[in-house]
């Protein structure tokens, strides 16, 4: 590509900051891709803990980047540890924001003195990471914050301090939990129609009204408001009344997502960042193998994502239910999936019984299986990526949310977008089984299927030259990232 600069230090100088967790680094790391593919120098920041996490998944080289695509590390100011887990999410969220913003500094500063790469130009960074808006401030330079949750969500926890006001949060004792107070509709956030207080991101289910998450999670998305502009990796389509409705409080908004799909679309011009990892685990590609020998639609695919934990009775209780279903599967079991023990402890005799059909794998390449044909439904936690590569394949899914924007995502699969059904969080056996066979076989799933090829065209439609998120990329770079050589930035 002929980038127009006389040299490589006259280029625009993106520094990328992802929250530290797979959900969002996989999402800033698709932007950084694409800014890369449009000639900027790309520097992506991570935390030292999953710096090392990704030179224990991929090697040495995985963190090496290119000459113009560089990997960082700052500290997130937790104890040093090296598993292979996400860490524990209160206590990151808390020291992150409390410790991050000075090593941070110092890094752009150093970036800055440096005679190997060009004078940082822009910030972007994740919606939860706004000490960047400060940093990027202070050094005179537009900062982007990247929203890698729904839109959705992002307007429900801009309403977390009216709960506040409006007495409902803190709730007074646990009972709100069992007496009917979640199903309690609530008709006063903007853009968001027919949800329930149960549907609103689960920080609020508490009673402490000190709550870390509650508070980290309401006044990140309100500090959002104070950066050059909110990128959503989401299209119009999708969530057109809550983005028209978002736009009214703050109007420099890109829509620009799905990023996966945007990615893959600028990736058929082959950049050199192409081979960058992101997965702070190691993918298992056998899954591809198997699903091979399988026939068109036949097989469910079960992912819980990256954080979410259950207990071995849940686990027990998914596990016969997928195996009575008698589909096959494939089922990605994380080594930290259950609580306080090994995820292992599954029993000989489901192991036994699912041979030949049913395969247990640590990880994998999600897009790929989901994109597979024989894949024909997704079980699925209802995390952001998830939901958006779930769409961008034309798959229905089988929802289980287990925190915060998962809920809201999981009320909107199944009522506005009409491409999921909803497990009990109790989760049972004939539950499972049942749910299983009426997206698989019944008329409900084949409803649900067309409903989410459907999305799959708008969502391709977005992407596409002359499409929304194209459109809107485009205006992104040109107008908030915008970068003129000579600019002293």
């Amino acid at each position: 590509m002929d980038l127009g600069y006389a040299s490589a230090r006259e280029r625009p100088h993106a520094v990328f900051v992802p929250y530290p967790s797979q959900g969002h680094v996989t999402p800033i790391m698709h932007l950084a891709k694409l800014l890369h593919s449009r000639g900027f120098h790309v520097t992506v920041v991570n935390t030292e803990h999953n710096h090392r996490r990704l030179i224990r998944s991929h090697g040495p080289d995985s963190v090496k980047g290119l000459p113009d695509f560089r990997f960082e590390a700052i500290p997130d100011g937790l104890p040093p540890s090296d598993s292979d887990a996400t860490q524990d999410v209160p206590s990151l969220c808390d020291s992150v924001r409390k410790n991050c913003l000075g090593p941070f500094r110092e890094l752009l500063a150093r970036l800055n003195s440096s005679e190997d790469v060009p004078r940082v130009s822009c910030v972007i960074s994740d919606g939860v990471m706004s000490f960047a808006i400060e940093a990027a401030q202070e050094i005179g330079v537009p900062e982007v914050q990247l929203w890698t949750a729904s839109a959705c969500s992002f307007m429900a926890y801009l309403h977390y301090r009216e709960l506040v006001r409006r007495g409902i949060f803190p709730f007074k004792d646990e009972n709100f939990l069992s007496d009917g107070t979640l199903d309690t509709p609530i008709d006063w956030i903007p853009g968001m129609r027919n949800i329930r207080l149960k549907d609103i991101p689960s920080h609020i289910r508490t009673t402490d009204p000190d709550s870390i998450m509650f508070d980290f999670m309401g006044e990140e998305s309100q500090n959002c408001l104070r950066s050059s502009a909110i990128a959503f990796n989401t299209f119009d389509a999708f969530e057109r009344e809550v983005l028209d409705a978002i736009a009214v409080k703050f109007p420099s908004i890109y829509t620009i997502g799905p990023l996966s799909l945007m990615v893959t679309r600028h990736e058929e011009e082959e950049t050199e960042s192409k081979s960058m990892k992101s997965s702070l685990w190691k993918e298992d590609t056998e899954c591809l193998r198997w699903l091979d020998e399988r026939e068109p639609n036949s097989v469910v695919y079960v992912n819980y994502g990256s954080v979410t934990v259950m207990s071995g009775k849940h686990l027990e209780e998914f596990a016969w239910g997928l195996a009575n279903s008698n589909h096959p599967f494939i089922w990605i079991v994380r080594p930290d999936i259950v609580r306080g023990e090994p995820a292992t402890t599954l029993p000989r005799e489901f192991l036994d019984g699912i041979r030949g059909r049913g395969m247990l794998a640590s990880w994998c390449l999600q897009n790929k299986v989901l994109n597979h044909p024989s894949v024909g439904a997704f079980l699925t936690h209802c995390g952001w990526n998830s939901m958006l590569e779930s769409v961008s394949a034309g798959m229905p899914v089988l929802c289980w949310p287990f925190f915060a924007d998962q809920q809201t995502n999981c009320r909107y699969a199944c009522t506005e977008w009409g491409i999921g059904m909803e497990v009990d969080h109790e989760v049972r056996r004939e539950e499972i089984e049942g749910l299983v066979r009426r997206v698989m076989e019944g008329e409900e799933g084949k409803r649900m299927r067309e409903r989410a090829r459907h999305w799959k065209g708008e969502a391709e439609a977005a992407t596409s030259v002359g499409g929304s998120s194209y459109d809107n990329f485009e205006r992104l770079l040109e107008e908030p990232l915008a970068f003129k050589k000579g600019d002293p930035a």
